[in-house]
């Protein structure tokens, strides 16, 4: 015969989550997601039929194998891409306590 279950969880209510702007801007990409968006056609071409985790430890060591020197483009264009990032996460901020003052 199998036991009563006589004791009960007790959880917190849920809070309500806040809903994210669709106008706040977008986040900067990594020196790694610009080389894998660069080279995922790629590498599926040189592997068909690869699955997506395998595409993505393919990707991840062939990012393992470059150089410093290698690297160096996409790393600019990472802090390029967060630089601008920054100066409309800014801007957005800046137009947003306005919006909020007014209401």
């Amino acid at each position: 015969m199998p036991k009563e279950k006589t004791t009960t969880r007790k959880t917190k209510p849920r809070s309500e989550k806040r809903k994210k702007d669709p106008n706040a801007p977008k986040r900067g990409l990594s020196a790694y997601m610009f080389f894998a968006n660069e080279n995922r056609e790629r590498v599926r071409d040189e592997n068909p039929g690869i699955a997506f985790g395998a595409l993505g430890r393919k990707l991840g060591e062939l990012w393992k194998g470059l150089s410093d020197a290698e690297r160096k483009p996409y790393e600019d264009k990472a802090a390029a891409d967060k630089k601008r990032y920054e100066d409309q996460k800014a801007s957005y901020l800046a137009g947003g306590d306005e919006e909020e003052e007014s209401s």
